[in-house]
């Protein structure tokens, strides 16, 4: 028995995500062919696309180019072309359409385009799978939207999927026939924060999680939204665990029979949402895994690269990692809590990296996020472009978020990636060790004398060493006579023999500081004349001062 389930359509992709998102302007949907996959048109770089692609045609509103753009598409395959709404299709983009056999789709205003790639990747994604069909008589494992619609079609009233965070998994057609605050949802993917927070003063969620019939909710104040429908939910369950949910936008209360239709949708839904998850931890696993054996280098490295997909482009390693804000106490290395939220930054970051790079691969090994973005034959600013993106995302995360990341060199092929991994691991560890001037993103270049010291420490500490000769002698009588000429000594270096500036930065008389000066000079034995010996002295201080941090 054949369990492999094609692609989705482009009409069956209209009929999950029309109304909220597209709208057909011109061309014929009864086309058999299946999407392959989605692209991103560029005037500048276009790209090969592949069989069958949906091409998003981000920022055209030129007719005539349009019209041409259809042309060539319908030449390379592609089933269809997405622009912003409203866009008017004249007579040349019409013919265009005919000739080419692409269809013409409108983006709502105020969709976001990143919103519409998750979308239709979440739609491809259900079909692709591979999770199989039920055994029951419902639509196939794993494909949410279709039994969002589903349940629609049994309640007669739209419905959204959602999980424990009030995230949208899936939604139904028909969501014009609800209200504003729902629309509000579907295009961000998540309910908005105004409404969970009068859920929670409500008392709503504690209720929906507690039990297991539907829960009913009154309309919401009309401050929020003037033509507010009353909502019905129901908790999907895995035994004693909450998944997710089910909300339907209603005129009213259910009848029983309907509340019953629901809570038997429930299950169907806890089954489909267990099989997603298990599926999405098991390509989890396999990527991580693949990309593990990727960075690792050795035999296996190219075969991984391959199945990765990068098996044929160089590749820039790129290393994130989130620090502890000071303010916080530091959570133990087993929080469940900390594991999930660098999942959740390793997701945020794959989906970011793939937006500029779709072929870009993510995983999350051990504390770590690695990327391995590829980059063009002969790109001289590779290793600079990754770093751009890399800072992007940060920037995205604001100050919520802590983290960093190691920017590798450009790496030519398998051979070369465990070497480029190996130096996006010693700039991470300098970002983490706060030697890098406040840097979130920074290449070896920008870090190496930083990365050397830190080397040297681990020397001096694997050795047991501790400090010598003149330094030490420093150190001793300062402990002893609670002087600051270690402090003293350090300013002085930092300001490149400048009394003046290295006074003010410990905030004494320059006439104290030269009197400091020649005490530690007569203490240590230190000849400051000597540039062997001041670079001695930095080096012992630059590497007392990281083994400290």
């Amino acid at each position: 028995m054949n369990d492999v389930r094609p692609r989705a359509s482009l009409g069956r992709v209209l009929d999950d995500l029309g109304a909220t998102l597209l709208e057909l302007v011109a061309g014929d949907l009864g086309r058999a062919e299946e999407i392959g996959g989605i692209a991103i048109h560029d005037p500048m770089d276009e790209p090969l696309l592949p069989a069958h692609a949906l091409v998003l045609g981000i920022g055209l509103q030129d007719a005539d180019y349009v019209a041409s753009l259809l042309l060539r598409l319908g030449r390379q395959g592609a089933v269809g072309l997405v622009v912003r709404a409203p866009f008017a299709a004249d007579l040349r983009v019409a013919a265009a359409v005919r000739e080419s056999g692409v269809a013409l789709l409108g983006l709502t205003p105020g969709a976001g385009w990143a919103q519409l790639a998750a979308m239709l990747r979440s739609v491809l994604a259900g079909d692709l799978g591979g999770l199989g069909a039920e055994s029951t008589s419902g639509p196939p494992s794993g494909d949410l939207f279709s039994l969002a619609n589903a349940v629609a079609a049994l309640l007669d009233a739209p419905v959204t999927i959602e999980d424990r965070s009030s995230r949208v998994l899936a939604f139904s057609g028909r969501q014009d026939e609800a209200d504003a605050t729902r629309v509000e949802t579907i295009l961000g993917r998540q309910v908005p924060e105004a409404i969970s927070r009068v859920f929670v003063e409500r008392g709503v969620f504690r209720e929906l999680y507690r039990s297991t019939d539907p829960v009913y909710v009154d309309s919401l104040p009309t401050s929020l939204d003037a033509a507010s429908l009353p909502r019905v939910a129901v908790a999907v369950r895995a035994g004693d665990e909450v998944l997710g949910s089910i909300w339907v936008a209603v005129r009213g209360p259910l009848n029983e029979e309907r509340k019953q239709s629901l809570c038997d949708a429930a299950k169907l839904v806890a089954l489909h949402l267990l099989r997603l998850h298990a599926g999405a931890d098991v390509e989890r696993r396999m990527r991580a895994d693949l990309l593990s054996s990727a960075l690792a280098g050795g035999r296996g490295a190219p075969e991984a690269l391959d199945r990765l997909g990068l098996g044929d482009q160089p590749i820039v390693v790129l290393a994130l990692a989130m620090l502890q804000k000071v303010d916080r106490v530091p959570p133990r290395e087993g929080d469940a809590g900390l594991a999930l939220e660098r999942q959740r930054i390793s997701d945020s970051f794959a989906m970011h990296l793939g937006a500029v790079q779709p072929r870009c691969a993510v995983a999350l090994l051990g504390d770590t996020a690695y990327a391995l973005f590829p980059v063009s034959q002969g790109d001289n600013q590779g290793e600079d472009r990754a770093a751009a993106v890399g800072a992007d995302f940060l920037r995205r995360l604001g100050d919520r978020i802590n983290a960093v990341i190691g920017v590798g060199p450009v790496a030519h092929g398998a051979a070369e990636l465990a070497a480029a991994r190996s130096s996006a691991d010693r700039v991470l560890r300098v970002l983490r060790s706060g030697n890098a001037n406040g840097q979130r993103v920074a290449r070896l270049a920008d870090v190496h004398v930083e990365a050397l010291i830190l080397e040297l420490c681990d020397l001096a500490a694997s050795r047991g060493e501790q400090p010598t000769g003149q330094i030490a002698r420093l150190y001793a009588y300062d402990e002893k006579h609670n002087a600051n000429l270690v402090d003293t000594l350090r300013a002085w270096l930092d300001a490149f023999g400048d009394v003046a500036a290295a006074s003010a930065a410990v905030y004494i008389h320059p006439n104290t500081f030269r009197y400091r000066l020649r005490r530690l000079a007569l203490v240590g034995g230190l000849d400051l004349d000597d540039p062997k010996t001041r670079f001695a002295a930095m080096l012992q201080l630059c590497i007392l001062a990281s083994r400290s941090a």
